[in-house]
């Protein structure tokens, strides 16, 4: 027909209905969470890191009653946590690299942290938003680092959580920063050292080690000694508040900037800047929010833990940053994408 036209309604191409299934995917996600948080807790990942097991054989292991076995472990493989195949359980890859406990590369130390504190605490998030007041066990008098050091166990779980929340970040620095135009470095914050190890290994000529309060230095001399570095990393015990950094070519703050109000904030890095050599750099990272704070769902995600968590602490943009640093000496400051959520932000004195 002369000038005719098809239309999508024509064609029968009409707009998708539209369907609620993503809102309540998202609002119903805790399900999934605490069923993967619960399965580290049993150590299902760890039992089946030996090799496949059936059902029976696994419960028995993990000591589940029967009635909620089966569902649980059949839950856990259609969230692609556990694969099975003719009745016996075995782990993905993924699951089998960074959830076994005996695996240095486990991160399960984080999920057991969320298990155990987070996902409680988060229950009360709308209290936190009418409020502005952190949800932890500040609400019953105490305080979350004496809750984290009241115990070498605690203690020791936390600096492995922070070890699996920052390894991906930290090899990524050991490949992304020009460390050859360096000579030593010094960890700010450095937990178990999860850092300096990675920087170490990557690159032999360094020489450096990590900064941390004193009731860290035998977890971070001990995780060091087992990667065989103790000759070149060495713990430098202080409180980064109270006491000087101290002095190396770079310094890095990696988790730790994200824990305080602004004043804080200012006064960490007007003393990282302070211990630096003039031609210095100062690594910062975090899961660095974007600028138009649209992408970066996981760097707004923490910043609500941080209302959770702290009286003060808020994550920031790479913009922020970059204006925080120039406020306190730094010039020629970038921000770099790591991985996952987590950019670095540099400053050179």
């Amino acid at each position: 027909m002369e000038n005719a036209q098809v239309t999508s309604a024509d064609a029968g191409d009409e707009p998708p209905p539209v369907v609620p299934d993503r809102l309540l995917q998202i609002g119903m996600g805790f399900w999934a969470s605490k069923t993967l948080l619960s399965a580290v807790e049993l150590g299902v990942f760890t039992q089946l890191a030996s090799g496949p097991r059936d059902a029976a054989d696994l419960s028995e292991a993990l000591g589940l009653h029967p009635r909620g076995a089966l569902d649980f472990l059949d839950t856990l493989v259609a969230l692609n946590l556990l694969q099975r195949d003719d009745g016996r359980y075995s782990n993905p890859p993924d699951a089998d690299l960074f959830l076994d406990k005996a695996k240095p590369s486990y991160v399960g130390g984080l999920l057991e942290m969320a298990n155990s504190r987070l996902y409680p605490f988060w229950g009360s998030l709308t209290d936190a938003l009418r409020t502005g007041l952190p949800q932890n066990e500040v609400k019953s008098g105490g305080n979350l680092f004496d809750a984290i050091y009241r115990d070498e166990a605690s203690l020791r779980g936390f600096l492995q959580a922070m070890s699996g929340v920052s390894l991906g970040a930290a090899k990524a620095i050991a490949r992304k920063f020009p460390w050859g135009d360096y000579r030593t470095f010094i960890d700010i914050g450095a937990a178990q050292g999860a850092l300096p190890v990675q920087v170490a290994l990557a690159h032999p000529h360094l020489t450096g080690g990590g900064f941390d309060l004193p009731a860290v230095g035998p977890v971070f001399d001990e995780y060091v000694a087992s990667h065989g570095l103790q000759d070149r990393l060495r713990f430098y015990p202080g409180d980064f508040f109270s006491d000087a950094c101290p002095s190396a070519d770079v310094l890095v703050m990696g988790h730790i900037l994200h824990d305080w109000a602004l004043p804080q904030k200012l006064d960490l890095l007007a003393k990282c800047h302070a211990a630096l050599p003039k031609g210095g750099s100062l690594i910062v990272y975090d899961a660095v929010i974007d600028d138009e704070r649209r992408q970066n769902a996981f760097g707004l995600l923490m910043s609500l833990n941080m209302l959770i968590e702290t009286p003060g602490g808020f994550d920031y943009t790479g913009a922020q940053c970059i204006e925080w640093m120039k406020e306190t000496g730094f010039s020629e400051v970038r921000v770099e994408p790591l991985v996952g959520a987590d950019s670095m932000v540099v400053g050179v004195k």
